[in-house]
């Protein structure tokens, strides 16, 4: 799933390419993944693409006041054109849910793989009118999200670290992947109770949040859409490196697996050398 860095990166991807163009098509591939139905996609057709923005995992086009608004979800993506086929999108016969042409033949596909479908796409008057938007916390990169913001938003409550670093209602943006590698940069467990953290701890994964972050969004800064799948991937020191050495302290890399998804972490660095259980209701073994 695309988190923050890669979608920072898609929307300067998409600044460069389709700001200042004109949208002449919105062809839909999947009627499922339009979430709205006032305005209509053809709304945007003959207007500029004035900006592109993020709103935690969102991208948000603005076109001419009126925005397309997606959200990529586990297995979506964007993959642009610098000339579109003429061929229309045929409807369920292929992975693309939704493709925006413009004036100059370019354009974009938003494509979903597998059948657990969770690309969504809006159009909106304002971004604010897609719920998931409205509900998002602060984003950590923000110049108002201070060590004392995020002591607050740590403080009272009693729920394990690793969820409330992807929480999106607590601080948009962060996923699976980066709050894997945010807690090995913190060297904390990803088990540990967010109101039980010292000050120290808490100092550090706030230092470890943002440096990641930022870490990544640089990492990932203009490189085209195509390439930013595996530059995620090969800046990991962690995530989705199960049974791989850790490439601090150089002990294994260990998984605990869910339901329908799965952390990776470093015992050394993370849990005093102690192994997780890997089940649901994880706990340090004693």
């Amino acid at each position: 799933m695309p988190e923050l860095p890669e979608v920072q990166a898609l929307v300067g991807f998409l600044g460069d390419r389709v700001v200042g163009r004109v949208v002449t098509d919105v062809e839909l591939g999947s009627i499922a993944v339009l979430k709205t139905f006032d305005p209509p996609p053809d709304s945007l057709v003959g207007r500029p693409v004035d900006a592109a923005a993020r709103h935690g995992k969102f991208i948000d086009l603005d076109v001419d006041g009126t925005h397309l608004v997606f959200h990529l979800a586990r297995a979506g993506w964007l993959r642009f054109s610098e000339k579109l086929p003429a061929t229309p999108v045929r409807p369920g016969k292929s992975p693309i849910a939704l493709r925006v042409r413009l004036d100059d033949e370019s354009g974009f596909d938003l494509t979903e793989a597998g059948t657990k479908k969770g690309l969504a796409a809006y159009v909106v008057s304002d971004p604010q009118e897609v719920p998931a938007i409205a509900s998002l916390g602060p984003d950590p990169l923000s110049d108002d999200f201070t060590r004392e913001v995020f002591g607050e938003i740590l403080a009272g409550r009693r729920t394990q670290i690793k969820g409330l670093l992807r929480s999106q209602g607590t601080i948009a943006g962060v996923g699976n992947a980066y709050s894997d590698e945010i807690l090995h940069a913190a060297r904390l467990s990803p088990f540990a109770i967010a109101d039980k953290l010292t000050q120290e701890q808490v100092d550090t994964l706030y230092a470890a949040l943002r440096e990641v972050l930022q870490g990544a969004v640089e990492h990932s800064s203009g490189k085209p859409a195509a390439e930013l799948k595996d530059a995620k991937r090969k800046g990991m020191a962690v995530h989705g490196r199960t049974g791989e050495q850790c490439p601090v302290c150089g002990d294994t890399v260990h998984e605990v697996s869910f339901a329908d998804s799965a952390l990776q972490y470093c015992p050394t660095c993370q849990t005093g050398g102690k192994p997780l259980a890997d089940r649901r209701m994880s706990r340090l073994l004693k």
